[in-house]
């Protein structure tokens, strides 16, 4: 298990993956943890590694009045975080001819990008006003740094989540908080399931949440992961754009919402 410096966290998306892994690696270090997200049975499994140091909540991580709640209980019960991972995310394939597909798009923004924000704002304020050391940690993608043939509203929410971390880590550069951006690549997850690609570089979850926290702890504001897959993504952003999309283009595409191999995304209409 993972040394950890932090002692009070907040994980959203906990319920499986990236983000069950981040809560063992924290509950097992000794850290009191606020485990949100959306299938109570594996909160609840992960609550019963540390009960008296845990408590699950389940609100939509785009509605504010929910995640202000949740985090007004936690500071009470268990005081100001000094870690908060905004971690939950959805994934799907996208095709903008398709009407229904805008739905999919504008769900995803409420998740992937607005639901970090809304998952940070609660606690900043008790956070900076603490003077303590605090991290705030937004999990985007190499996804973010490209966009891909038939991804289209993944990859425009991981890339409008990389600049919003970038304009608040510029905002808090004066204050103890730091801001890190986590960018993976494959991880063995539902939400990778379902690809009908090559995913180069696969992770496990457990793997990646070491490494995540490891550099987290470092200071280290950029953390790829795996780092290799990192420099093979800039290698191939070199080339031409039109011989870097014929690449792509010769991929199977990621399953569109109910499609064979696609994963839940809640609250979709």
């Amino acid at each position: 298990m993972t040394p950890s410096i932090f002692h009070n966290a907040v994980v959203t998306g906990a319920c499986g993956g990236l983000g069950q892994a981040l809560a063992r690696e924290l509950i097992g270090a000794g850290a009191r943890v606020a485990l949100v997200g959306l299938q109570r049975p594996a909160l609840d499994a992960l609550a019963a590694l540390a009960p008296e140091r845990c408590a699950v909540y389940q609100p939509d991580v785009s509605d504010t009045t929910a995640l202000q709640a949740m985090a007004a209980d936690w500071m009470e019960r268990f005081g100001v975080p000094d870690l908060v991972i905004a971690n939950a995310g959805v994934a799907g394939g996208f095709d903008t001819a398709q009407a229904s597909d805008l739905a999919v798009m504008r769900r995803m923004l409420e998740i992937n990008l607005l639901g970090v924000a809304t998952s940070f704002q609660p606690f900043l304020e008790a956070m900076r006003a603490s003077g303590q050391r605090g991290a705030l940690v937004g999990v985007a993608s190499l996804a973010g740094w490209r966009g891909m043939p038939g991804n289209g509203a993944y990859c425009a929410s991981k890339a409008g989540l990389i600049a919003y971390l970038q304009s608040l880590r510029a905002e808090l550069r004066p204050t103890a908080i730091t801001v890190h951006t986590i960018s993976p690549g494959y991880m063995r997850t539902v939400l990778t399931a379902g690809n009908r690609f090559a995913m180069p570089g696969l992770m496990e979850a457990d793997e990646a949440a070491r490494r995540l926290l490891a550099g987290v702890a470092a200071g280290n504001e950029h953390i790829v992961l795996p780092r290799r897959i990192g420099w093979l993504s800039r290698t191939l952003n070199l080339l031409p754009a039109r011989l870097h999309d014929r690449i792509l283009l010769g991929q199977p595409r990621k399953p569109r919402a109910g499609e064979p191999g696609s994963t839940d995304i809640p609250g979709l209409k």
